[in-house]
């Protein structure tokens, strides 16, 4: 009876600690990426402006107003990777190490932009604006797209599905939240994950 009862007890004791560590885990995806937006609810992001946001089959998408999605939490050195789709008359964006959380703008952030009919398109999807030109623009209308973008110290690198458009050094801005742009068409991200570094 001593022995079934230790036994119960050891099981009970695994189980308890198979579950604390599952909840520890939550939102980890494994080698040190955090999922920000994983299909279900906006929890790691606080809404600024007036952009119709709205989680539907698995996205988060917008089609009228404008705005942002602003992470609660602020980043230095880190990877970000976020899958997005948009319609070619969208304008959006990621912007990264936003000095003020509550006006979020191409001067006091990066933004590493996605708007194919911007009208100099050499700061349009793929660049960082003002900060870093690409040549020949890269088009991301109208399927799923991965952006793959890092900042460490100075450097910046941006990779769009997979091929490189910015390896830049800039210092203008060391760390802060990242923030997903509503400017105007139909803008969907899927999956976004971060990892600092």
């Amino acid at each position: 009876m001593k022995r079934l009862c230790a036994i119960a007890a050891g099981l009970l004791f695994i189980a308890i600690n198979a579950v604390w560590f599952a909840q520890d885990a939550s939102g980890q995806t494994g080698g040190g990426w955090v999922t920000l937006f994983d299909g279900k609810n906006l929890d790691h992001f606080n809404p600024l402006g007036d952009a119709n946001w709205k989680i539907a089959d698995g996205v988060v998408q917008a089609d009228k107003g404008s705005g942002f999605l602003v992470t609660k939490e602020t980043y230095g050195d880190f990877e970000i990777k976020a899958e997005f789709w948009v319609d070619d008359d969208a304008n959006s964006g990621i912007f990264i190490r936003c000095s003020d959380p509550q006006k979020v703008t191409a001067t006091n952030a990066y933004e590493v932009n996605i708007f194919d009919k911007r009208p100099d398109p050499t700061y349009g999807t793929g660049a960082i604006v003002n900060v870093a030109k690409v040549s020949p623009m890269p088009k991301a209308g109208g399927k799923w797209n991965t952006y793959e973008i890092a900042a460490k110290g100075k450097k910046l690198t941006v990779k769009l599905n997979g091929t490189q458009t910015v390896d830049v050094e800039d210092g203008q801005h060391a760390s802060g939240p990242i923030a997903l742009q509503y400017g105007a068409g139909v803008v969907k991200f899927r999956k976004v994950e971060v990892k600092k570094l």
